[in-house]
């Protein structure tokens, strides 16, 4: 399950969410305002420009020819539920005894078949606006700028584009300067009825065919000045796309949505509502209020550093922060609303992987002072809460609360690699955010009503899914730590690994922590004594933090799952003084003699994050500088 994670967030306390874009394939000609410049557009999907609101967005590139708005919506999903026989077998237990039968192989056939095998729950791409620019000749330059979101393309015959996704309504804007009154776009659908509908021999990348989701094609209508498509999906759900535009003096200038419309949802308002209002508008007023939100929202942080590559690359990745986090959209999914533009179900479904990628996509909130776009997250989590208790109740067989570690727009679990997909400490992690939130806002109404009930009942999932050891202290049945070993039963360990504990530890701590600012003082008390009942950390005298006991830090790996202790959560901290600055000089010494040829953007990221912990401001300088480049 090594997830496509090109796509990251990298400051010094900031870090990633996965995605296949900005990959650096291709080369950047000069750097203004921080900014993204072409000598031509791109040609393949993942290195387009990416537009956004995180509702609604846009990737603009070339594909044969045309000029291509690869359209999405953050909760375009496939919600059909997983074809699951014998559900009530396999849980959390069944788990714990094929793996002490060495019969592992039975869950790797059943978990790995039900995410590979159903093609839905799925994120689905939308469809595509084009127009044809061989007319226009060739492509002069192609600039992307954070400060206003804008993306510009002028051509050698003095014709030009201005387009952008709005900062803050649904709605996307294109305007043309030099075109003819026949120029215009077209609606480009997912080919549904097309492809190969065989499922076998995928795997967890899936690579499956649109036309494997079984959906009768959707038609495209037109009339003068406007284009309509609607799709209908599983179980009465459908999206409707929907362009408008207007023809003066070699100018063309028009409006795009998309809207989605549930059975059980509340209605939103649809695709032509949305345009036609905002049409009235007219492209300038629509393009001040856009360049307005985008004001705002760098009037609330920005930065200066002499380092002009890294002041750089803060603003690209804030600029993609800020493009698809909102307090009342979706949270960010692995591609979020940038899905694959390639015929096919989305990598990994486009799903929610929450071993790493969505928590970590929300570190700039709390740094970039960006609380309110974190909010989405935190409200997504907590409007699901009762979905996650049920699965905790379902799967694990205990009262609390856990979420699965892959999951739908919906909350339910997706499978895969169970080992991660089913980690008793995923909502530890979650709960991370939870108390960050409150810890940047001091909001004592969230506070109390949502921060300490969710980590609460994080903890009293873990008191109910521990066990003693053989020296009395608690342990998981089985334990993992993201993605060591990968999908093999040896990720399942049979003693806590120091991924698991740092999460079960920090959890019991700040359940306490909580408690004691709410004034109860039993439950403060109950948490302190699960504390103390919690192993110290595996570490190694001559490597430091070790995967677990008896398991040294011996690869390079992309996750530094091992160091969790260290950052994000900072329970072993270098102000604790020497014993541990030498845990976690010896831990990040080790990390860089296996080397990084593992790797992946965002562990350069992390790397970074722990340098600038242990104030190291040179080192941490050096490893964002060698993704940035």
């Amino acid at each position: 399950m090594t997830k496509c994670k090109l796509f990251l967030i990298l400051a010094l306390i900031i870090s990633t969410f996965s995605g296949c874009l900005f990959n650096n394939k291709s080369v950047i000609e000069k750097n203004i305002d921080h900014g993204i410049y072409f000598s031509k557009l791109s040609t393949s999907w993942d290195e387009a420009i990416p537009l956004g609101n995180a509702m609604i967005g846009a990737l603009v590139w070339n594909k044969d020819g045309n000029l291509r708005f690869s359209l999405d919506r953050g909760d375009l999903w496939d919600l059909r539920p997983m074809d699951i026989k014998n559900r009530n077998i396999w849980n959390y237990n069944w788990i714990i005894e094929q793996h002490a039968n060495s019969t592992y192989e039975n869950v790797q056939n059943t978990l790995d078949r039900l995410y590979n095998d159903n093609t839905a729950p799925t994120k689905i791409p939308g469809a595509a606006l084009e127009f044809n620019i061989q007319p226009l000749g060739e492509v002069k330059a192609v600039s992307f700028t954070v400060a206003d979101a804008l993306c510009v393309i002028e051509w050698e015959n003095n014709s030009r584009l201005t387009t952008f996704v709005h900062g803050n309504e649904d709605v996307g804007w294109f305007r043309f300067e030099g075109v003819d009154q026949d120029f215009k776009p077209i609606i480009v659908p997912p080919k549904y009825d097309e492809g190969d509908v065989n499922r076998e021999g995928t795997n967890s990348l899936n690579t499956q065919d649109l036309a494997t989701l079984g959906y009768k094609q959707g038609i495209v209508t037109e009339t003068k000045n406007s284009q309509s498509y609607v799709q209908e999906g599983w179980g009465g759900f459908k999206y409707h796309v929907y362009v408008e535009w207007e023809y003066k003096s070699e100018i063309l200038e028009g409006c795009w949505s998309i809207s989605t419309e549930y059975p059980k949802w509340q209605k939103e308002p649809d695709a032509i509502e949305v345009v036609k209002n905002k049409f009235k508008k007219g492209y300038r007023k629509q393009l001040d209020s856009h360049l307005k939100w985008w004001d705002d929202f760098w009037n609330q942080s920005t930065i200066t550093i002499p380092d002009k590559t890294l002041e750089r690359q803060w603003y690209l990745e804030m600029y993609k922060f800020g493009s698809t986090a909102r307090s009342t959209a979706p949270p960010i999914s692995l591609q979020s609303i940038w899905t694959a533009d390639n015929g096919k179900i989305p990598p990994w479904k486009g799903d929610y992987h929450h071993d790493l990628n969505t928590q970590l996509s929300y570190w700039p909130a709390y740094s970039g002072n960006h609380l309110e776009l974190e909010e989405g997250f935190i409200n997504w989590l907590w409007g699901l809460r009762e979905t996650f208790k049920d699965f905790t109740k379902e799967f694990y067989g205990v009262e609390g609360l856990n979420v699965p570690g892959t999951s739908s727009l919906d909350g339910a679990a997706m499978g895969g690699w169970a080992q991660y997909s089913y980690s008793p400490t995923t909502s530890a992690w979650l709960a991370h955010h939870f108390y960050l939130h409150w810890r940047y806002s001091m909001d004592r109404e969230f506070l109390e009503q949502k921060a300490y009930p969710w980590i609460k009942e994080t903890a009293q999932f873990l008191e109910n899914i521990t066990i003693p050891d053989e020296n009395g202290m608690l342990k998981l049945p089985l334990s993992s730590s993201p993605e060591i070993y990968n999908n093999s039963a040896n990720a399942w360990f049979t003693v806590l690994t120091n991924y698991d504990l740092s999460l079960i530890r920090w959890t019991f701590e700040k359940s306490a922590e909580l408690a004691n600012e709410l004034g109860k003082k039993e439950e403060e008390e109950k948490c302190l004594r699960l504390l103390s009942q919690c192993p110290d950390y595996a570490i190694d005298h001559e490597t430091g933090l070790m995967f677990a006991t008896g398991f040294p830090f011996n690869e390079s790996h992309r996750h530094l799952s091992h160091l969790m202790s260290i950052h994000p959560l900072g329970v072993i901290d270098f102000s604790q003084g020497n014993k541990s600055q030498e845990i976690i000089e010896k831990s990040v010494e080790t990390l860089m003699e296996e080397g990084t040829s593992q790797w992946t953007g965002y562990s350069f990221s992390w790397l970074a994050n722990i340098q600038a912990r242990m104030l190291d401001g040179e080192g941490a300088a050096k490893s964002l500088k060698i993704f940035a480049r």
